[in-house]
């Protein structure tokens, strides 16, 4: 068969194939001979003859024999002048807290560099304060981090912002490169997913591309979101998918909302991404965030050992600051500089007055009608029964329920609080307070009331 012939057959495989799995797998075959039945052809990579044999090679054969051409087999070399060159293995952490690339090739090539996101050197599992909304995703990426065999593919975390999703993605990184520096673990977000895909297109280097992508042993890729609408990005991330699952490599994503409910995500990848074990980071609950302020205190005795605490401070901004742990955290740091410069103790006056933008924000989330919708239903009593002038003692508890729970979750001031509650004088509001912070000492019931409400509101 001769050059002129292969490339008449190619144009009828444009046809068949498509563009774009023409110009990626097709394309770069380049004809060598015909010996005993059997069409050799050159190939770049060992990787795209094992691809071309498994999904095109009944079709080229099919085109060759229609052709006249009698051929049974195809045969697959690599050029002697695209030698494939082997990864690095990755190293253990470094001791000075280097923020380090996860994985890079040597060589001199961009696209052979497979630059990966660094690490956090904070973000380990030593760091992450574990609480029952998370100990299941803690659980499960503890697990993956031993670097054994593949129990469940791929893992995936999802949950809203600032619930520490990312921070057990780079957890699981710095284990798996201290336990196992053999492996070849790749850490990078979707959208350098799909900026390196775009890259390769552009520059006709997608063999490339694959090649590094699959010869990776651990996958973690994180915000995988954000390739939702991406088609041509979404269908290269299956394929690969697939190609790692089938070679028993594990794979670690996550999102900001299970793979069911991402819009505009494909459902064969959402089908894919379901198939293994989806966990859910939930809201994190007073306690953990309580924990996460103190673990953090610890951390900044270091910095500031002069710095004293008042009591009920912590309480307070864990009570307060309830969405996003990045926000809590980030008023602590604020509220240590802040008080550190000033050369006063950290009670409640300073932290009102330099967390009062972000005790704002935190608070439009809960409202006082909400909290007395929340309490009404939660005591089977109507709205107009919480708001209105009846002081049956059915009512005046939960009512003076719904008062603490408006002092202690929103920033709205006693008289502002009164006003809502049917006209109530601020006098009012405060006794109910105090009285409801009486009986939480002595009165289980109570106690455990307001708890329920609060994580109720909270969640």
């Amino acid at each position: 068969m001769t050059q002129e012939k292969w490339g008449q057959l190619c144009q009828k495989l444009l046809k068949t194939v498509g563009q774009n799995n023409y110009t990626t797998w097709i394309e770069p075959l380049e004809f060598k001979a015909l010996e005993d039945g059997v069409a050799v052809f050159s190939v770049p990579t060992n990787f795209m003859g094992n691809y071309v044999s498994q999904n095109f090679s009944d079709l080229i054969l099919y085109e060759l024999n229609n052709s006249g051409e009698a051929v049974q087999r195809l045969a697959f070399r690599v050029a002697a002048n695209s030698p494939v060159r082997p990864m690095r293995s990755a190293t253990a952490r470094p001791a000075n807290h280097e923020v380090p690339s996860a994985r890079v090739t040597e060589a001199a090539d961009p696209m052979d560099a497979l630059q990966a996101a660094p690490l956090d050197p904070r973000f380990t599992f030593d760091s992450f304060v574990v609480g029952k909304p998370n100990e299941l995703a803690h659980a499960a990426a503890r697990r993956v981090s031993e670097g054994g065999p593949v129990t469940f593919n791929p893992l995936v975390l999802y949950g809203g912002v600032g619930l520490g999703k990312t921070h057990l993605m780079h957890a699981i990184a710095w284990e798996l490169k201290a336990r196992r520096p053999d492996l070849n673990v790749l850490y990078l977000s979707a959208e350098q997913f799909m900026y390196r895909f775009v890259q390769a297109l552009r520059e006709r280097r997608m063999m490339d591309f694959k090649h590094l992508f699959r010869s990776v042993d651990v996958l973690m890729v994180d915000d995988v979101q954000f390739i939702a609408g991406k088609d041509s990005t979404q269908e290269e991330f299956f394929h690969t998918f697939n190609a790692l699952v089938d070679q028993n490599k594990q794979i670690i994503i996550s999102a900001d909302r299970a793979p069911g409910e991402i819009k505009d995500l494909e459902d064969r990848v959402k089908s894919r991404l379901q198939c293994g074990l989806v966990v859910d980071l939930h809201p994190t609950d007073y306690e953990l965030r309580l924990g996460i302020l103190q673990t953090k205190v610890q951390m900044y005795r270091a910095n500031y050992p002069e710095l004293v605490i008042a009591d009920g401070v912590l309480e307070f901004l864990a009570h307060r600051i309830s969405t996003n742990v990045r926000v809590l955290e980030g008023a602590l740091t604020r509220l240590f500089a802040f008080a550190s410069l000033v050369g006063r103790e950290i009670d409640m006056e300073l932290t009102q007055d330099c967390l009062a933008d972000v005790l704002r924000a935190s608070e439009r989330k809960i409202t006082v009608e909400e909290i007395q919708r929340k309490v009404s239903d939660y005591y089977n009593i109507r709205l107009s029964d919480i708001i209105g002038p009846k002081r049956l003692r059915s009512y005046a508890r939960p009512r003076q329920v719904a008062m603490y729970l408006c002092k202690q979750l929103t920033s709205r001031s006693l008289p502002e609080i009164g006003r809502r509650f049917g006209g109530r004088d601020h006098t009012t509001v405060m006794h109910g307070v105090k009285r409801i912070e009486e009986l939480k000492m002595v009165d289980g019931q109570i106690a455990e009331d307001v708890e329920m409400l609060r994580r109720a509101l909270e969640a």
